[in-house]
């Protein structure tokens, strides 16, 4: 073995050592961060504080650092005693605590990939089955209410024992990306890259490896490589699961919606399942076409054959009819998701924007609050700070003022472990934060992608910082896809009346108001009083 295998073997062993031992402290970090070592009490932010506080659906940092230890050496450094991110990294130790239940199933489907060199339940090494198949062990909405700690460990005792198979350290770093994901912790990725260099360094091109690598891009927001990746991927083996997933969200991601649209045709006929199912809905979705979407996805919850299959899809069905303004429906589609899994988080989180939608405001921030203990993800944050703001009950402006500045940590954490955050701080900043700061994330992620949600956070970044004229042309980009998103028809109303387009402004206002009246907890009213105002 020359010098760069040997480098990548002792890097592999070192993710499996290091993670092994950190686990350890992880565990005395919890007890010491637990649920009960509170110091704002219940309804108190995560942030910069030790009671962990909901937002949308977000996981909770299960593979970080107990508080005051010093950042993973596989990452960038962190900025030294940020009191943020250690408040980051003790919601998600509590977090684990709280949820302290392990799938079995996903356990045992994980090792099994690991003995059988990973073909299994990946999508990859296969001919396309005659029926539609499971999403299997490590799609990633199966697996967002699991706790992938218990597989992590498993795979890395494997691996122990096991070091040269090469589709158990693919296996085992899809994991570290399905936790990262799924526990809004970004510092499993460097040591996902790590496991992928090992298996590469085993077997060279091997077509697991690159999925991998295909995914873990994506989940850094690193959309051109994730694309080149999946095709290479695919060149190996065409009916790769993951890689033909993966390659539909990098195109959906890079605004290529024609050539995703190809994508998810192609995908649906070499693998039919859950996973492209879903995708082909999105597609959909973007292009206005909810029919087909809802279609789709009912046909993928009648092939969902797990628990977690059942509750990633229905949670999929109750995002859509939330976005259509049809909460009773939404409210059905996730009790149906928890039914089969009660602790996935999108699904919780789908809830709480239901109930907020409905009036049911005290409920919907019970169910953010615990999504933001368990995952404290930008998108949660804001939407849990915005319910404080709503609520306006004593100490809530204070409870709101710390979401927002977890997302700061969240946003330092993530880019220090290579994910390219640009859009969540544009989107966070415009209206909590810092505005110029946001317009210069907004640019930046306009220039390596235009799609619907990037035009968007350009325009609104834009019109905050005083820019309408500018602004206008993204906010109609925004929307020129025929995607019924009631925000950003919101955005684009107020930016038509700032820039004296009144009645196109009032009809833009109207149609987010009559698509989803209870679009977001602060917008709607604003939406409302703009409307009013411009009669």
């Amino acid at each position: 073995m020359g010098p760069r295998g040997q480098d990548d073997e002792q890097d592999g062993q070192r993710v499996v050592e290091q993670d092994h031992e950190q686990d350890g402290r992880k565990a005395e970090g919890a007890e010491e961060h637990g649920p009960g070592a509170e110091e704002h009490g219940p309804g108190t932010g995560t942030a910069g504080a030790e009671s962990p506080t909901p937002s949308a659906p977000a996981p909770s940092p299960s593979g970080a650092a107990p508080s005051g230890a010093a950042p993973s050496s596989r990452g960038a450094a962190l900025p030294g005693g940020d009191e943020r991110v250690a408040a980051v990294r003790r919601a998600g130790a509590a977090g684990r605590l709280w949820r302290g239940r392990v799938q079995l199933t996903l356990s045992a489907a994980l090792l099994a990939v690991a003995l059988t060199g990973g073909a299994l339940a990946l999508g990859a090494d296969r001919e396309p089955a005659p029926a539609p198949v499971s999403a299997g062990a490590v799609d990633p909405g199966a697996l967002g209410g699991g706790d992938l700690d218990a597989s992590v460990t498993a795979l890395q005792t494997h691996l122990r024992s096991q070091p040269k198979d090469a589709g158990g350290w693919a296996t085992l770093a899809l994991a570290y990306v399905e936790q990262a994901r799924t526990k809004g912790d970004p510092s499993r990725y460097p040591r996902a890259e790590q496991a992928l260099r090992r298996s590469l360094s085993l077997a060279p091109g091997g077509d697991q490896a690159l999925a991998g690598r295909a995914a873990l891009a994506a989940a850094r927001h690193d959309f051109e490589d994730a694309l080149a990746f999946a095709d290479a991927a695919l060149r190996r083996n065409p009916y790769s699961e993951r890689a033909l997933s993966s390659r539909i969200d990098a195109l959906v991601e890079l605004g290529r919606y024609t050539d995703a649209a190809g994508a998810a045709k192609t995908a649906d006929a070499r693998r039919p399942g859950v996973p492209v199912f879903t995708r082909y809905a999105y597609v959909h979705e973007l292009r206005g076409d909810v029919t087909t979407a809802r279609r789709v996805l009912r046909q993928a919850l009648s092939a969902a054959g797990s628990p977690g299959d059942t509750a990633y899809v229905a949670t999929q069905l109750g995002q859509l009819a939330w976005n259509q303004g049809d909460y009773a429906a939404a409210l059905s589609f996730c009790a149906r998701a928890l039914a089969a899994d009660d602790g996935y988080l999108p699904a919780l989180e789908g809830r709480a924007r239901a109930r907020a939608a409905s009036g049911d405001r005290a409920g919907a921030i019970t169910d953010m609050e615990t999504v933001v203990a368990r995952s404290p993800l930008p998108g949660p944050l804001v939407e849990l700070g915005e319910l404080y703001e709503a609520r306006g009950a004593a100490g809530d402006r204070a409870r709101a003022r710390r979401q927002y500045a977890l997302v700061d940590a969240w946003i330092a954490l993530a880019r220090a472990n290579g994910v390219n955050a640009d859009l969540d701080t544009a989107l966070a900043a415009a209206d909590h934060g810092d505005k110029r700061a946001a317009l210069r994330a907004a640019r930046a992620e306009w220039a390596r992608r235009h799609t619907v949600h990037t035009a968007d956070a350009l325009a609104w970044a834009l019109h905050v910082n005083g820019r309408d004229t500018e602004a206008l042309p993204y906010a109609r980009r925004a929307t020129a896809t025929g995607y019924r998103s009631a925000a950003f028809r919101y955005h684009r109303g107020v930016i038509e009346l700032a820039t004296g387009h009144r009645a196109a402004g009032r009809a833009s206002l109207a149609s987010a108001l009559e698509l989803n009246p209870g679009f977001s907890p602060l917008g709607a009213a604003r939406a409302r009083a703009a409307l009013e105002g411009a009669e």
